[in-house]
């Protein structure tokens, strides 16, 4: 076994038995914080529930209506014409919205085109270098009670643009 591999096993239980040994020495009562830790988790996952609900309804809608199969109809002409596959594209754009939906259409373009396969490796790729923007957005921002979230979401969703941009042509020239 690499030390690095000793590391990683130690590295947790060591960071709480510091978490432990500092609360000690400050004298703060560890147990009773956490259990207050745990209470208001669990009051700001309930008031985050509202939040959660809209945007998976939102995307549920979204994907039943057939808007997003008719929005890839009317693309894939001009991304045929880039090299970019068409299948690639609910990938793209539910990423943003969803991290379980993604990884949900992600399992099956790997199963339909194999993980091997251009499509299932830009698939991948695309899942490893964007973020679920709108969603960290909504929980963040709904726990904090901010309302404006305007240039966060523009700088957010500019990145996960970048690193879809980014995911297309390192694994064209890569792998295409």
């Amino acid at each position: 076994m690499s030390w690095v591999s000793a590391a990683s096993m130690w590295i947790i239980p060591m960071i709480l038995l510091g978490v432990l040994v500092h609360a000690s020495i400050k004298k703060v009562p560890a147990y009773d914080s956490f259990v207050e830790g745990g209470k208001d988790g669990f009051q700001l996952a309930i008031s985050l529930i509202p939040y959660l609900v809209g945007m998976l309804t939102a995307i549920s809608v979204f994907r039943a209506s057939g808007a997003m199969e008719l929005m890839i109809a009317g693309l894939e002409p001009l991304l045929g014409l880039i090299g970019i596959p068409a299948e690639i594209v609910p990938l793209a754009l539910i990423r943003p919205l969803s991290g379980s939906g993604a990884l949900g259409m992600m399992s099956d373009l790997l199963a339909e085109h194999g993980p091997d396969s251009f499509i299932g490796r830009l698939a991948s790729t695309m899942q490893g270098s964007t973020d679920t923007t709108l969603y960290v957005l909504t929980i963040y921002f709904g726990a904090a009670g901010i309302r404006y979230m305007g240039g966060a979401l523009k700088v957010g969703l500019l990145a996960d643009l970048v690193g879809i941009a980014a995911a297309i042509i390192i694994v064209t020239l890569v792998f295409g």
